[in-house]
């Protein structure tokens, strides 16, 4: 009797149903018959890099081997076709900086960079004002935004006809009374005035909405307390407005800058870059694709990069982004 239930229980212990208690228990899970955990699994140190793999791909692919390829152009003589190249060293360089034709286009970009500021203010003015409750203030908003929804190609078009000699614009100074035969693309004073003034008119809905934006995200206790002071709008704007969006001051006045460097597809469309109205981008791609100046070209983009770098370097350590805390 006894020796007949020592066997059973013997055969219950180590039957293939029991897990944990015979070896067969063990075999199937390891550690003692614990799982193991996910922290420390082989699986988890990967799954980050699994995700990140297909962005690295192609932003290496796309980004940063273009841009070494660029860079190793700039030092050669290639025309782009050819599969020869000579190394010519630091002589693209060289003659960007000091053949007038290739460096004029920097005064060029001194418009765009004047209408880029007006831009800023007109764009903070309005966004302020907006801010606050007023009628149709909606409506509003939209019109100062539509601009920036409509394709490049198209505003060129557009205001192509609007400056051309008895277009849009010679029409409605006729109405006003105001008689004139100048021709508004065909000196590079007033063909670059029009051009960065077009630029303005896209590009304001741009920061405005950027700073609308940003203003909205200002607590309205603040303004509550300062009305309680008395403070009047410009106080608020002084005190509360300029200090929450300096971080988004300071971008605009990145992209401004570098919009103003590379600008192309306004003037490129309205005047091609003649009368004088050529930017830095028609420049270069003149360069390579018209003159065939492929190492040329890629001297020209790299130090246009290496301008906006600089910018940017420069702005951001007399500008430091710190964080605003108003509450």
């Amino acid at each position: 009797m006894t020796r007949r239930s020592t066997t059973d229980t013997t055969d219950r212990g180590t039957g293939p149903g029991l897990r944990g208690s015979g070896p067969a228990g063990r075999r199937a899970t390891p550690e003692g018959g614990r799982p193991r955990p996910w922290r420390r699994s082989p699986l988890r140190r990967l799954t980050p890099w699994l995700f990140l793999a297909a962005p690295l791909a192609l932003l290496i692919t796309f980004t940063y081997v273009p841009v070494a390829s660029m860079i190793s152009y700039s030092f050669t003589d290639w025309d782009g076709v050819s599969p020869d190249r000579e190394v010519v060293g630091f002589d693209n360089y060289v003659q960007i900086f000091t053949r007038p034709e290739l460096f004029r286009v920097f005064f060029v970009s001194g418009y765009y960079l004047a209408a880029s500021a007006l831009q800023i203010v007109v764009a903070l003015y309005f966004a302020t004002v907006l801010s606050f409750n007023l009628r149709f203030r909606n409506f509003f908003k939209g019109i100062l935004f539509f601009p920036y929804l409509v394709n490049g190609v198209a505003i060129g078009f557009v205001f192509l006809y609007f400056f051309q000699d008895g277009g849009t614009l010679d029409s409605v100074l006729s109405w006003l009374g105001v008689t004139t035969d100048h021709p508004w693309l065909g000196d590079p004073t007033s063909a670059n005035v029009s051009l960065a003034g077009v630029s303005v008119w896209r590009f304001t809905g741009l920061n405005f909405v950027l700073f609308l934006g940003a203003i909205q995200s200002i607590p309205g206790e603040l303004y509550e307390a300062a009305q309680l002071d008395g403070a009047g709008k410009w106080k608020q704007f002084r005190h509360i407005i300029a200090p929450s969006i300096k971080p988004v001051l300071s971008l605009s006045i990145i992209l401004a800058i570098s919009g103003s460097l590379s600008v192309f597809e306004i003037p490129y469309i309205m005047t091609g870059g003649a009368t004088g109205t050529s930017t830095f981008v028609i420049q270069t791609v003149k360069l390579a694709f018209q003159f065939n100046k492929t190492g040329l070209a890629s001297a020209a983009a790299v130090v246009l990069l290496l301008i906006i770098l600089l910018v940017t370097w420069i702005q951001r350590r007399l500008v430091p982004d710190d964080k605003v805390d108003l509450v």
